[in-house]
C-alpha cells in the first residue's frame, strides 16, 4: 500500500492558542513514537497563532487509523474539547512521482 500523507489544519479558539499549543506538542511527541509514523511535523502560523497545521507521513491507512485511536490522540481531544473553532483534515496519496 501506497504512503498516506496527511494535511491536517487546527485553528483554536483565540482565548486558547496556548492551551491548544500545550495539547498539540504533547501529542507530537507520543505520535513520533508510533509504529509507521515516517514524519510527524506540527507549524504555527507566523500571522495567526491561532492555526497549527500538521505535515504527515505514514507507512499506510492501517498505521494512520492505528494512530487517530490511539491512548493519546484520545486524550489529545478530550483535553481540547471546546477549545478548537475550526478542523479540517485531508489524507492523500501521492501522485505523479
Amino acid at each position: 500500500m501506497s504512503t498516506v500523507t496527511v494535511v491536517a489544519k487546527v485553528t483554536s479558539r483565540s482565548d486558547a492558542v496556548d492551551a491548544v499549543k500545550a495539547e498539540l506538542l504533547k501529542l507530537v511527541t507520543e505520535t513520533t513514537q508510533e509504529e509507521g509514523c515516517i514524519e510527524y511535523r506540527l507549524h504555527q502560523d507566523n500571522e495567526d497563532p491561532a492555526v497549527f497545521v500538521f505535515y504527515e507521513n505514514w507507512d499506510s491507512l492501517a498505521c494512520l487509523e492505528q494512530h487517530l485511536n490511539s491512548k493519546h490522540s484520545q486524550a489529545y481531544l478530550a483535553a481540547v474539547d471546546g477549545l478548537i473553532a475550526d478542523k479540517v483534515v485531508h489524507k492523500m496519496t501521492g501522485i505523479g512521482i
